[in-house]
């Protein structure tokens, strides 16, 4: 059952959360950026240099993670895996609504997490089709 659903929905709930949660104004809230953009820490490079990591960089590359992990979902045969497209499918939906018509989720955080999330879409649905396409020319 929980192979069904799809891993990216955590940081998308995440995201969520801390609008919800962290910001007065909620959904409604122009702050978000400020939130995603703010300095979790510095880490010294070798050049000199500081990289600054931000709250938004972070949930970015969970995001990343889980993207793999989720391709890597969607080369099973199975028929879960049709219900996990369809529920990435409505997990996408509902990231560009809440893009579209919230100015919380208008950031490039949430954009990239989005994109992610189509990605997943695509790939998943892509996948499907080619490995049924060789079963079928196998049998």
């Amino acid at each position: 059952m929980f192979a069904a659903l799809p891993l990216l929905a955590l940081p998308v709930l995440f995201y969520n959360f801390v609008v919800a949660a962290m910001l007065p104004g909620g959904f409604g809230s122009v702050q978000a950026n400020d939130r995603m953009t703010q300095q979790l820490f510095s880490l010294p490079m070798a050049s000199g240099g500081h990289w600054s990591v931000t709250l938004g960089d972070m949930m970015i590359f969970a995001s990343l993670v889980i993207l793999f992990i989720e391709l890597l979902k969607s080369t099973t045969s199975q028929r879960i895996a049709i219900v996990n497209h369809s529920l990435s499918m409505i997990l996408f939906i509902i990231c560009l609504i809440e893009f579209l018509l919230s100015r919380a989720f208008s950031t490039s955080a949430f954009f990239l997490l989005t994109a992610m999330v189509l990605l997943d879409v695509l790939a998943g649905f892509i996948v499907t089709i080619v490995s049924a396409r060789r079963q079928i020319d196998v049998n």
